[in-house]
């Protein structure tokens, strides 16, 4: 009896707990888990956005007086894209404009970049040519359309032409912006670590102006898709197939308002998706690997 009252835990006592224990540590979100939480952060807000302004288009349709076909909502707009689908007329121009788009933005970006580090390297060039670049990239491309159209007719060349005489001023200023923001220590460094020009150009002066290059391509390619429409918009006919600005050119002639407005909002379409694929993550990856962000993504 005295054995088993002794086993017994003195009065007062407290019995063992885990309180001191330490607590698990969360689980760590995974690799998948980021990117999906990262996914829905940044395609939410625009969806939300997108939606109410288009219940905002489609109630101010109802309630006008206007006729539809003047004022249409977004339902009359969509009825325009299934007939657009099957007979493949969206598909081929939208293949086509993309082609002459990224082919023309590709050329303007193998013609610009050397160009832009020559006139860097080039004090006395630049200061000659430098001023007439910036005249270039303020002018409206739809300028050149029509001299275009004289010197090579209704044919591809005119649409390229376009296109680069838009996109290259833009990616060389880029690229020069970038460049002059570079610290002179760089430029000492090299010097005095024996570095050759072209390695010094290849090695430090084109990574250091990355941020500033990434932003003239991108200016360069919202060029580029600008010029490509207003070049597709008034050069029509010939040689040429159809692209998006030709068949906004057709709704146009038409008198048909949804298909002008539904064309409209596959230009913006298109311009978002580049954006979204190609540029954002680029640029979000430069900033990333400087310790610096977004203000969209600091919150």
């Amino acid at each position: 009896m005295t054995a088993l009252l002794d086993d017994r835990p003195a009065r007062g006592a407290s019995a063992p707990s885990d309180a001191g224990a330490p607590a698990p540590a969360p689980a760590r979100p995974t690799a998948r888990n980021r990117r999906a939480r990262d996914l829905t952060r940044r395609a939410l807000p625009p969806t939300a956005a997108l939606l109410v302004l288009l219940s905002v288009w489609q109630l101010a349709s109802w309630a006008s007086p206007v006729r539809d076909d003047l004022f249409p909502g977004p339902v009359d707009v969509a009825a325009v894209l299934p007939r657009l689908i099957a007979d493949g007329t969206l598909a081929a121009a939208v293949g086509t404009s993309l082609g002459r788009g990224l082919s023309g933005f590709l050329i303007a970006l193998v013609v610009a970049t050397p160009a832009a580090l020559l006139l860097a390297h080039t004090p006395w060039l630049r200061r000659a040519v430098g001023p007439f670049i910036s005249a270039l990239q303020v002018l409206p491309s739809v300028a050149w359309v029509p001299a275009a159209i004289i010197v090579f007719g209704l044919t591809d060349a005119t649409i390229y032409a376009v296109i680069l005489l838009g996109a290259i001023p833009s990616i060389i200023n880029g690229l020069l912006a970038g460049i002059d923001l570079i610290p002179a220590q760089y430029r000492s460094l090299s010097r005095v670590l024996g570095a050759r020009r072209l390695q010094h150009i290849a090695l430090i002066e084109l990574p250091a102006a990355l941020p500033g290059y990434a932003a003239g391509l991108r200016q360069g390619w919202a060029f580029s898709w600008r010029s490509l429409m207003a070049a597709e918009l008034i050069a029509v006919g010939g040689s040429l197939g159809l692209g998006v600005g030709s068949l906004l050119q057709r709704g146009r002639d038409l008198a048909d308002l949804p298909l002008v407005i539904l064309v409209v909002l596959v230009i913006l379409a298109i311009g978002a998706a580049v954006e979204l694929a190609l540029f954002a993550p680029w640029e979000r990856r430069l900033l990333a690997d400087r310790g610096l962000k977004r203000t969209e993504d600091a919150a």
